[in-house]
């Protein structure tokens, strides 16, 4: 019988102390997981009667909280709704938080660590808690003109400030407005969700860096960038640019998008064929460089990592990993397995732009207590010199020499040097090719570099090409930054 009694005490105190542990380790390691998800109900409850603190672009709120006659004491408003959702995201009572609002959400609602001296003054003054502020690095002329260039497009911008890597554009078409999630009438939220997921446009997407798209065409400055760093081409090195380039194990050529050779020549330069955008040309170097040399350039670029943890769900830009031969000559135009997002291929650009150091991208310049404290700043990192200065200089001119005399001159600016390069990438054959233009301005002295994918426009198949949809919204956005 003591025995017996003695087994059944022993169990009880293994399973008391297994609760201990579990409970330990739950509080101890895993609360800040637990309190943060979306389907907490009682930390959700708790969280909605917090003073949210605002999303700001410099003093001006994208996302603030207003007093509520209801049991949340708060409501989130969005005062420009769909031009910034894409970054500040969505906060919702039924489907949980997007974007900023759920990368930042300890500094909004005022729980993260760094406001702990915050909140033990707000309970000895008895005051409610109350959230910080987060300022984004968004310029707010750039935004407005990528948003209003892109208009019923379905399509992405993104700029950059090259020297800092200060994002100052991320628009997306079609986009929605975060008022209708964030709203407290549960069935009008329910409705507004059910419509949004069921859009075929996929409006709840944010294109500039959470979708992959095959670039086209100005993928070329990552291959001319191999090829040039290599050290056996130079902007006037002749390669082979023949209207059809033969390719190795297969019978299918490789053609320029025109039918002719490249310039009116079969051996043209390198910036020739940049100037032209010439297949064959970018595709004959890319077999001479190889794969190993195109991905490790690409890597230099950001290709293979996620760039931007300030957002969830960032994609990360792909170079196919063992390509054939013919494949590697697709791939140096930026098509067989290629995959970049409009944000990979702003930081191409800024990385050329900055004499080849590709700096890190971000979004949040900083978080401030509501006394207005700074309790984080961001400070420019660099990520890679993906090439050296010399070739940068080079590249530089090649993409001014697109926009002065080649597919690029839509976007030319009054005044203004522009360094860029187009892109047309094909598909399939049920659907449209994609329209890309990414540049910077001005050359000399770059204070912007964009990126602009053109994914669907109301318009004739044969009428899709970077220079001619994608330019002309570059363009805006470059002239809102330089005019302030």
């Amino acid at each position: 019988m003591n025995s017996a009694i003695r087994r059944l005490a022993v169990a009880a105190m293994i399973l008391m102390l297994a609760l201990m542990a579990n409970s330990t380790y739950l509080q101890a390691f895993r609360a800040n997981e637990i309190n943060g998800r979306n389907d907490n109900n009682r930390v959700r409850d708790s969280q909605f009667s917090v003073n949210r603190g605002p999303i700001l672009i410099g003093s001006t709120p994208v996302a603030q909280s207003k007093p509520s006659n209801d049991r949340f004491k708060y409501q989130r408003t969005y005062p420009s709704g769909p031009v910034y959702a894409p970054v500040t995201g969505f906060y919702s009572y039924r489907f949980g938080r997007a974007g900023i609002e759920l990368t930042m959400n300890s500094e909004l609602n005022g729980s993260d660590p760094s406001m702990a001296f915050r909140r033990i003054i707000d309970v000895i003054s008895n005051r409610p808690q109350q959230g910080g502020s987060v300022t984004l690095t968004l310029n707010a002329a750039a935004q407005q003109a990528a948003y209003k260039g892109l208009g019923s497009k379905t399509g992405a911008v993104v700029a950059i400030e090259p020297k800092t890597g200060k994002i100052l554009a991320m628009a997306t078409t079609p986009s929605y407005d975060p008022n209708r999630l964030a709203s407290h009438d549960s069935t009008k939220v329910d409705a507004a969700w059910k419509s949004l997921n069921e859009d075929k446009d996929r409006p709840l997407s944010n294109r500039a860096a959470q979708e992959l798209y095959p670039p086209g065409s100005t993928f070329k400055l990552v291959t001319a960038a191999a090829a040039l760093s290599s050290g056996k081409y130079t902007p006037d090195t002749k390669v082979s640019s023949p209207a059809e380039l033969p390719l190795p194990q297969t019978t299918v050529p490789l053609v320029n998008e025109d039918g002719k050779n490249c310039g009116g020549s079969n051996n043209a330069t390198l910036t020739v064929a940049l100037r032209y955008s010439c297949n064959t040309a970018y595709g004959s170097v890319g077999l001479a460089l190889g794969p190993d040399a195109l991905r490790e350039q690409a890597a230099k670029f950001g290709f293979g990592a996620r760039p931007l943890a300030e957002l969830p769900s960032v994609a990360t830009s792909q170079f196919p990993g063992d390509p054939n031969e013919p494949q590697t000559a697709q791939s140096a135009i930026g098509q067989f397995d290629v995959r970049a997002t409009p944000l990979q291929m702003a930081m191409v650009a800024a990385g050329i732009a900055n004499k080849g150091e590709v700096m890190k991208p971000y979004l949040v310049q900083n978080v401030k207590t509501p006394d207005l404290k700074t309790v984080s700043e961001t400070k420019p990192e660099s990520l890679h010199q993906a090439v050296t200065p010399q070739v940068a200089s080079q590249l530089t001119a090649m993409m001014v020499d697109v926009v002065n005399n080649g597919t690029g001159k839509p976007g030319q600016i009054s005044g203004v040097q522009v360094a860029g390069k187009t892109g047309t990438a094909q598909t399939s054959k049920d659907r449209p090719p994609y329209a890309w233009f990414t540049a910077f301005a001005p050359a000399d002295d770059p204070k912007i570099a964009v990126a602009v994918l053109i994914e669907k426009a109301d318009i004739a198949r044969d009428d899709i090409a970077g220079g001619r949809l994608a330019a002309p919204i570059a363009k805006s956005v470059m002239e809102a930054v330089l005019s302030q």
